[in-house]
């Protein structure tokens, strides 16, 4: 429902990473008032890069962390640049600056600091600040149409101010996430997730343990080859990517292992299938969890097992929306574009020229997405990775799921769509038939991400994803499948759709539409 009326509020932002930076210039350009508070010196958030991890606990076990970041040194996109910006920013190349199209960290983390400048945003950014609570003003009066948020910050003195309304983008890549194996407080040898991990130099002449093949895993492994004796990757499942099976391949002390049974004082870690080895350093892969310390909702927005909940398109908790609301949620999609949505629709609830369903109508809406995703076996840990599949062995069973719907995957190949065949048409004629089908499940998984993103932006009349967007991300991603050393550098099968992309009017806009605030 949209509405002419247009109401200024006074609203915090919790984090000037991409998704806090994007929401503060929404937010002004829709006349509110906005402070942005950050914990460190800069903007950028996770694509700051910090080298000093002296200091945090190895495995991130402290409520409050030292380190925010979890960029390695060497850490280059996974996604090619010409997807990756702002609507109306596009992340072109800068002559004297990285111009690789799978550029390092500090390209983008540059990117970022050009939005922040260009729309004048530094003055409303409060830096090395950290927020140390957030609670309602009046609870346990619960008037959604003037609930205020107390905020307690601190740089060198406390400060407590009071807010129309709070929105949380702090990210989700800072607090590990930890296995649990027998034996693991036991163990008296190195042990660290990857969250504190930055060059391989400290593992010369090492045994490791890699846990996790996903993204990190993958890398770190592939940079430990050239200086620890012996590397063991130890993954949940042993069938593995193509590219991935390559590298395993290729060097002599690179090692597939599944997943540890045990972990034992003398340094001993037993593998599921018996198999054993001393290892003098276990490096923890495992991905990242949601924490919001500082954020204190009486109960109504908890955190179960990686579910934030309840959030109405991971966005907004019925009972405190639009006063509280998060940008940032959602995994496994193009980001930057998804963070402009979201932050455009929490500027115009906020003005007051949209409103949300009904409490009633968004608590069915989470309902239905949660009974779902339980009906189909798929672990809470899911919630908010928009496009995943999940495949049970043990019962022959698989799904693929994505929004608030699940399919069974014995039917995948009945689902059309024009940017999954476009694509996957062309690059089935170049794949090894034993990896066509996962290659081209893929797609489809990445084609049904894009229409959540497309779905989500019609509730604004936010634009939707570009074709040359969406193909270029699936390339990106097949050839990584295949190609997972080479892909970065090696392309030639996207020539055609980059120079759609850089003809398009996002590349050939005269600057951002709008850089006055």
């Amino acid at each position: 429902m949209v509405s002419e009326r247009n109401l200024s509020k006074k609203v915090c932002v919790i984090g000037a990473g991409p998704a806090g930076l994007v929401a503060a210039r929404e937010l002004r350009r829709e006349g509110h008032e906005v402070v942005v508070i950050e914990q460190k010196h800069d903007v950028g958030g996770q694509w700051l890069y910090d080298s000093k991890v002296e200091e945090e606990n190895p495995l991130g076990k402290n409520q409050f962390l030292k380190v925010h970041s979890s960029i390695y040194a060497s850490l280059r996109l996974i996604s090619p640049r010409e997807i990756m910006g702002f609507t109306d920013f596009p992340f072109g190349g800068k002559k004297g600056r990285d111009m690789r199209r799978f550029p390092g960290h500090n390209e983008l983390l540059l990117y970022l600091q050009d939005f922040c400048d260009t729309f004048g945003l530094r003055e409303y950014i409060r830096f090395n600040t950290r927020v140390e609570n957030v609670e309602m003003l009046d609870y346990p009066v619960l008037d959604k149409e003037h609930l205020k948020w107390v905020v307690k910050s601190k740089a060198e003195k406390e400060v407590e101010e009071v807010y129309d309304a709070v929105v949380v983008a702090t990210g989700h890549y800072s607090q590990p996430r930890l296995p649990a194996i027998k034996g693991m407080d036991a163990w008296r040898r190195k042990q660290m997730h990857s969250h504190i991990y930055r060059v391989p130099d400290p593992f010369k002449n090492e045994v490791v343990v890699v846990v996790g093949s996903s993204l990190s895993g993958q890398d770190i492994s592939m940079e430990l080859v050239n200086v620890a004796n012996e590397i063991y990757l130890s993954s949940k499942s042993l069938d593995v990517s193509q590219g991935l099976s390559k590298v395993i391949a290729k060097y002599d002390n690179l090692h597939l292992r599944p997943q540890i049974e045990s972990l034992h004082e003398d340094g001993k870690v037993i593998f599921n299938d018996g198999s054993w080895i001393i290892a003098d350093t276990i490096i923890y892969c495992t991905g990242y969890s949601y924490s919001f310390p500082f954020l204190d909702t009486k109960g109504i927005v908890r955190i179960d097992d990686d579910r934030v909940g309840p959030l109405y398109e991971h966005t907004f908790p019925p009972s405190l929306a639009p006063s509280l609301s998060f940008i940032g949620i959602p995994r496994k999609l193009i980001g930057f574009p998804f963070f402009e949505s979201q932050a455009i629709w929490i500027a115009q609830l906020l003005s007051g020229k949209r409103s949300l369903p009904s409490w009633d109508d968004m608590m069915q809406s989470i309902k239905e997405f949660y009974d779902s995703r339980d009906a189909a076996g798929i672990p809470k840990h899911y919630t908010h990775d928009i496009c995943e599949f999940e495949v049970k062995k043990e019962t022959k069973l698989s799904y693929v799921y994505f929004s608030n719907i699940v399919f069974p995957l014995c039917h995948f190949h009945e689902w059309n769509s024009p940017t999954s065949d476009q694509y996957c048409t062309q690059f089935d004629q170049t794949r090894d038939c034993e990896y066509r089908q996962s290659s081209r499940l893929m797609c489809v998984l990445l084609s049904m991400c894009f229409q959540y993103c497309d779905k989500y932006a019609d509730y604004i009349g936010f634009p939707h994803l570009e074709e040359w967007r969406k193909v270029l991300c699936i390339s990106a991603l097949v050839n990584a499948e295949s190609n997972l050393e080479t892909y970065r550098e090696s392309y030639e099968q996207d020539e055609e759709m980059l120079q759609v992309a850089y003809s398009s009017t996002h590349f050939t806009q005269q600057g951002p539409q709008d850089s006055t605030l």
